[in-house]
């Protein structure tokens, strides 16, 4: 399949305008493409230009998300908060969110925001680095609509879940683990589909308890209740499966209990007569100011020292490199800043259909 380049600048105005035209303010469209990109940008293919139509402008459309946000803070302490997003834009929610989390932390030290009623906001590592841009460590998670199956069993319950954290360093980059509670997830399994590539064995189970390996029956799988994602470990517990089980509890809990937000089969998106509804998705964001225990460049260099040491750590036979997360991340930054985002042909194909639609004669694009 071939794929092609085009620029990050290009590609960001290029969704913000869409945004505009499917009634998002600019100011909030800003934030949304801005988001999106920055997932491109990290090699993170699975939630960045690839998911613009089917998780957001779709959803606008569909009418189970409000393109115009309303932040309302229902609750507040000083160093604590619940915000109702009223099903608007994830993305300008979990900013907001975590700055007020950050904010709270430069004067008491920690802060945490829990958010409810919350669409997808996209990539978590973007709002855990808001954090280590300050100095601080960020934490964040989101429930999501049921995909895993708990262990030993075969329906999907739990959303994919990730805990996210990010922690400043002394490198170029920050440490930044950023992934989901699942083997993988729905938007790699899109990936894979879009490709056109068979899925590895136990990524996702179905009702025989067997592994299904082709993408498309997966996503249809997935959406039916017919199928569902492994927990971090893998089927069953040989292989610690429950581990993973276990945290995305810990986040399904926490994306619910502290606002009072919906949760499990509530988020499948869809009422008992099969029509769509808003996700009513829940977030919450911790910011933390190593200041308030360490003088700032003292713990960047330890936490530096640590990832350094477990690079240079010994090397499995035929491998010749250990990373520390964040790294590859950064790593495929450096390779595609001068390239741009890689677009294969049917994302090529939804950008022409979007352009068409929109009447965005304005961008040229070399495909």
């Amino acid at each position: 399949m071939a794929v092609t380049y085009e620029s990050f600048d290009k590609m960001e105005a290029f969704m913000k305008d869409v945004f505009i035209k499917a009634g998002v303010p600019p100011e909030d469209a800003a934030v949304c493409a801005e988001i999106l990109i920055e997932s491109d940008k990290r090699g993170i293919d699975s939630h960045g230009v690839g998911r613009f139509k089917p998780i957001y402008i779709d959803r606008i459309k569909d009418g189970i998300q409000n393109p115009r946000t309303r932040f309302e803070v229902v609750r507040e302490g000083p160093a604590t908060a619940v915000v109702d997003g009223h099903d608007g834009m994830g993305q300008v929610i979990g900013k907001r969110a975590m700055q007020m989390a950050i904010d709270k932390a430069k004067k008491y030290g920690m802060g945490m925001v829990a958010v409810r009623n919350s669409t997808h906001y996209g990539i978590a590592g973007y709002y855990a680095t808001m954090a280590t841009k300050e100095g601080m460590i960020g934490i964040t998670g989101t429930n999501a609509r049921p995909s895993i199956a708990p262990t030993f069993g075969i329906e999907n319950m739990l959303g994919t879940n990730p805990l996210t954290v990010g922690i400043p360093t002394d490198e170029d980059f920050p440490f930044v683990l950023d992934c989901a509670t699942s083997v993988s997830q729905r938007g790699k399994i899109e990936h894979y589909n879009r490709i056109n590539k068979t899925m590895p064995q136990g990524w996702v189970i179905n009702r025989d308890g067997g592994s299904e390996t082709d993408p498309a029956k997966a996503l249809a799988g997935l959406t039916a209740g017919t199928s569902a994602l492994a927990p971090l470990g893998g089927l069953g517990d040989e292989t610690a499966g429950y581990k993973g089980y276990g945290y995305a509890t810990v986040v399904e809990i926490l994306s619910a209990a502290l606002q009072q937000g919906q949760f499990l089969k509530a988020l499948n998106g869809f009422d008992p007569s099969g029509k769509k509804v808003p996700y009513h998705l829940g977030h919450f964001f911790i910011a933390i100011d190593t200041a308030s225990f360490v003088e700032p460049e003292q713990f960047k260099k330890t936490t530096g020292d640590i990832l350094r040491e477990l690079r240079a750590s010994e090397k499995m036979p035929g491998q010749d490199r250990i990373y520390t997360a964040g790294e590859k991340e950064y790593l495929a930054w450096l390779s595609r800043k001068d390239t741009g985002v890689p677009l294969n042909e049917s994302l090529k194909k939804t950008i022409k259909a979007l352009k068409e639609e929109y009447q965005m004669d304005a961008y040229k694009f070399d495909f």
